[in-house]
């Protein structure tokens, strides 16, 4: 027996129909879409195509999320519930501390979007970052303070608040995928992934949150020191905080072993850490170079650029 044809649908709502189904999202029932499918009128076919659109990019999503947690999965497939994707934020800016965060996602978790934080809009993160630790199975978030980095150095510093982050976490992890990191003195099997933000569903997770969290004390800082514009740039070497710099000198929360601070308070050049200052020799492409600029601290007042979109180093 033959299927009758659906109904040529002259008196389609096409607008609460686009409504429903295009700006909405939602999922378009086989029984409209045969309809839009026998129905003439170019808003029907432009609402068919804005959904083929939006199917693909969901499949393409798919994909995306599926290669994003293949060093999970592989753990997962082996037994390895609490793996802890870990990132920082922080490194490079002139003043504000260090932050790391530490995720454990349960088997199978994907939430689509979640990717480095450095490709994502300021809008965007403090969007997924909430849902990320309502989906997370354990989350946590640590910081090294200014004078801890002034201390110790900004590299260790850095690995200092990742492995607070990890401490933190409960439960704990039983393994850890890290962005181009080892943590020599956390008794946990790791992995470092180069450029492992964009990667490790975890390990993007991961900075995130430290980068959103950051954000927010920044912001915090740009009432207790009006003037220097922290609730803008976050602290990052560009050319308004310069100029802040020089007009209204070092504040309370500036990195006074960084260069750049240093000759804004007249203070001398510190001399170059120990050659066995501990960088470890296998790090390599991205991460070495920022181990060992942020090591020397080797920034001048005309390396200052202005912070890329989405910077959070």
């Amino acid at each position: 027996m033959t299927k009758p044809r659906p109904p040529l649908p002259r008196q389609l709502p096409l607008a609460d129909l686009r409504a429903r189904y295009v700006e909405r999202g939602r999922a378009l029932p086989a029984a409209i879409e045969a309809a839009l499918a026998a129905d003439r009128r170019s808003g029907a076919k432009a609402i068919l195509a804005a959904v083929e659109r939006r199917r693909r990019a969901n499949r393409a999503e798919g994909q995306r999320l599926r290669m994003m947690l293949r060093y999970e999965t592989a753990l997962w497939s082996t037994g390895v519930s609490h793996v802890a994707g870990v990132d920082e934020a922080g490194m490079s800016p002139l003043a504000g501390p260090v932050a790391a965060a530490a995720v454990i996602f349960a088997s199978g978790t994907r939430i689509p979007g979640v990717d480095d934080s450095k490709r994502l809009t300021a809008e965007v993160r403090e969007e997924l970052a909430p849902v990320i630790r309502q989906r997370a199975l354990a989350w946590a978030v640590a910081y090294a303070e200014v004078d801890e980095i002034d201390c110790i150095n900004i590299y260790w510093a850095g690995l200092a608040a990742m492995r607070r982050a990890i401490e933190a976490l409960a439960p704990a992890a039983e393994h850890l995928l890290i962005d181009a990191r080892k943590l020599r003195d956390v008794a946990l099997p790791q992995q470092a992934i180069i450029k492992g933000d964009t990667k490790s569903l975890s390990i993007a997770a991961a900075s995130i949150l430290a980068k959103t969290a950051r954000d927010a004390r920044m912001r915090g800082f740009d009432d207790l020191y009006p003037g220097y514009g922290f609730g803008q740039h976050k602290g990052y070497p560009v050319r308004a905080h310069f100029r802040a710099l020089r007009k209204l000198g070092a504040c309370p929360i500036h990195r006074r072993s960084f260069a750049v601070v240093r000759q804004v308070l007249g203070l001398p050049p510190l001399p170059p850490w120990p050659a066995r200052s501990g960088i470890p020799p296998e790090l390599s492409g991205e991460a070495a170079a920022l181990a060992a600029a942020a090591s020397s601290m080797e920034a001048t007042a005309g390396d200052l650029l202005e912070e890329p979109q989405g910077s959070h180093t």
